[in-house]
């Protein structure tokens, strides 16, 4: 009985928009570390966060979306673990991860080795879950 009320949860928070629980306002202050490496472009080419940076992907839908899944971005090969794992950017996931990438692309891949290309680490947990309550809000 158990598994079927956990396989309702999943399948109702996944269905649903991500409700993040960080201050958007906030992470929008915060997104401010990231601007070098990342970009937040809609679909129709729109530039709503950023400047030009292109070494990490586009942000653009990143909540709830799988690990590794921009089409066209060259990941690390940890990333592409991530993916084939079935791992997506929940705020849980998205947090841990930029507050140390390679450290959770070993946790959750069981890659002992796995190295993630993101060198930069998010020191402050508020700080992550502001970050991803600002990315967020760009939904695909």
């Amino acid at each position: 009985m158990k598994f079927l009320k956990y396989g309702a949860t999943v399948a109702l928070v996944t269905a649903s928009p991500a409700i993040a629980q960080g201050d958007a306002a906030a992470g929008e202050a915060a997104f401010r570390q990231c601007v070098a490496c990342h970009v937040v472009t809609t679909p129709a080419g729109d530039t709503v966060a950023g400047r030009a940076g292109r070494t990490g992907p586009n942000l653009y839908g990143i909540a709830e979306r799988l690990a590794g899944s921009v089409d066209g971005f060259r990941y690390s090969g940890a990333l592409e673990a991530l993916n084939g794992a079935g791992i997506a950017w929940t705020e849980d996931n998205f947090v841990a991860y930029v507050q140390d990438p390679s450290g959770f692309a070993r946790d959750a891949t069981g890659n002992g080795g796995a190295r993630s290309s993101m060198s930069f680490r998010v020191r402050d947990e508020a700080d992550a879950r502001n970050l991803y309550a600002y990315l967020a809000q760009f939904a695909q």
